[in-house]
C-alpha cells in the first residue's frame, strides 16, 4: 500500500508521543514492503532529509504559533498528499479532523488517531478548547475510521457520542539497551537517580513531583527532569527556580539511545500526565523494566495495572512518602519491573500494534 502519516512534527522523533508513534509505526510498515511517507515540520526536521530507515520524508513549512502550528502544517500536508494518490492517509490529532474529508473527495481513505481529550489541556484558552470540542464532533463524520489509543478514550467516544472507534494502543520495544555516555555526561550513577520524562507543560505535573521531592528532604539521590515545550516558557522558568532548591537536574529534551539508557538505569520513573491517551514514554519506561509511579488517571491505570504504583500527584505528602520508601530500597517493589515488561510483551508490543494498523489499512484500501 501507499500510506501517508500526517499531523505530527515528523521523524526522526524529537518532540513527543505522536512523533515516537509515527516513527515506530512507519519504519515497521516500510520494512513490510509498504510505501510510507511521513510529513514533518521544517521547525523540527531538516528539510534536506528525504528518508529515514526506509520511510520517505516530506518536510513542509510551519508557523511558530501555539494555535496555528498544527492546523497550518496539516493543511499544507493534505494538499501536498492528494495528488500523490495515497491509498490510506493516517491523520494524527483531533484538531485535524476538519481536514479528513478532503482526501476522501479524491478517493483516498483517511483514518484519524484522536489521541486524548485534548481540550482538557491547561495550555489552551477558550478558543483552543472550543476548537478541540469541534474537532471531536467532526471526527465522528469526516474520516473513514476513528482510532483511539486507549480503552478509556474508546469508552469516552462511545458514551458521549455513541460512536464506535477502533482501539489500537501505542507500543514499546523490549530489545536490549545500548550503552551510551549519558550517565557520565549528567554525573549520574546507575540505580541512583529518579527520572521524569514528559513535555514540561502544566498538565503533566512536573511541578507537583518536584515539590514532593523537595519536601521529602532527599538530597543524595537526584531528580532528573527530561523534557521541554515550545509554548510554556513561564512554567519552565518556575520549574527551574524550584529546581535550584535541591539536587535536581534539568538537561532539556533527550532522545534515542541516551533516553533509553536513562530509563533502564533509573531508581524509579514518574509519569505525571493527567491528559491524553496512552503515553509512549510510560510504555518505554515499562519496557525498560523500570520501577514506575504514575499519576492517578484512568488512562494511566489502564496501562500500568498492577505493574507499578498509582497515586495522586496532588497528594504531596503521599508522593513524598513514596519517594522516600522507594529510594530506601524496599523489597516490596522488586517484582514491578518484570510485571511491567510482561504487560508490554502481552499488550503493547510495537510489532503487534503494527499488525493491527496494517489490518485496518488493508480493510480501508
Amino acid at each position: 500500500m501507499k500510506i501517508a502519516i500526517i499531523g505530527t512534527r515528523g521523524i526522526p522523533a524529537n518532540y513527543g508521543g505522536f512523533e515516537t508513534f509515527a516513527q515506530e509505526l512507519s519504519i515497521r510498515l516500510a520494512a513490510r514492503g509498504h510505501e510510507v511517507c511521513v510529513y514533518g515540520r521544517s521547525r523540527y526536521i531538516d528539510r534536506n532529509l528525504e528518508e529515514f530507515q526506509g520511510v520517505k520524508l516530506q518536510v513542509l513549512p510551519s508557523v511558530s504559533s501555539k494555535y496555528l502550528d498544527t492546523v497550518f502544517h496539516t493543511s499544507l500536508s493534505v494538499l501536498h498528499a492528494i495528488p500523490r494518490k495515497h491509498e490510506v492517509i493516517l491523520v494524527c490529532n483531533a484538531a485535524n479532523a476538519f481536514l479528513c474529508w478532503i482526501p476522501r473527495m479524491f478517493g483516498q481513505k483517511t483514518a484519524l488517531n484522536v489521541d486524548g481529550i485534548e481540550r482538557m489541556r491547561r495550555k489552551w484558552g477558550l478558543a483552543g478548547r472550543l476548537f478541540y470540542r469541534l474537532g471531536e464532533r467532526l471526527a465522528l463524520v469526516t474520516p473513514n475510521r476513528i482510532i483511539s489509543d486507549a480503552e478509556v478514550i474508546r469508552d469516552y467516544y462511545l458514551s458521549r457520542y455513541g460512536k464506535e472507534t477502533c482501539f489500537i494502543p501505542y507500543g514499546a520495544s523490549l530489545g536490549g539497551i545500548k550503552r551510551s555516555c549519558v550517565l557520565d555526561r549528567l554525573g549520574l550513577q546507575s540505580g541512583k537517580y529518579l527520572l521524569y520524562v514528559s513535555r514540561l507543560e502544566p498538565e503533566n505535573n512536573a511541578d507537583l513531583l518536584l515539590r514532593s521531592y523537595l519536601d521529602s528532604g532527599l538530597e543524595e539521590i537526584p531528580l532528573v527532569l527530561i523534557g521541554g515545550a515550545p509554548y510554556a516558557e513561564e512554567y519552565q522558568a518556575e520549574l527551574k527556580k524550584l529546581a535550584g532548591r535541591g539536587n535536581v537536574i534539568m538537561p532539556g529534551p533527550i532522545y534515542g539511545e541516551d533516553y533509553h539508557e536513562l530509563l533502564a538505569h533509573c531508581t524509579c520513573y514518574f509519569q505525571g500526565s493527567e491528559v491524553g491517551g496512552t503515553h509512549p514514554a510510560l510504555l518505554e519506561a515499562m519496557a525498560a523494566g523500570a520501577m514506575v509511579v504514575v499519576h492517578d488517571t484512568p488512562e494511566n491505570r489502564e496501562v500500568l495495572d498492577d505493574a507499578g504504583i498509582v497515586c495522586s500527584f496532588y497528594d504531596q505528602a503521599g508522593l513524598s512518602k513514596i519517594i522516600l520508601d522507594i529510594t530506601a530500597g524496599g523489597s516490596q517493589y522488586e517484582e514491578y519491573g518484570e510485571k511491567a515488561r510482561a504487560r508490554i510483551e502481552k499488550f503493547y508490543d510495537w510489532d503487534k500494534v503494527t499488525d493491527q494498523y496494517e489490518k485496518l489499512f488493508n480493510e480501508l484500501a
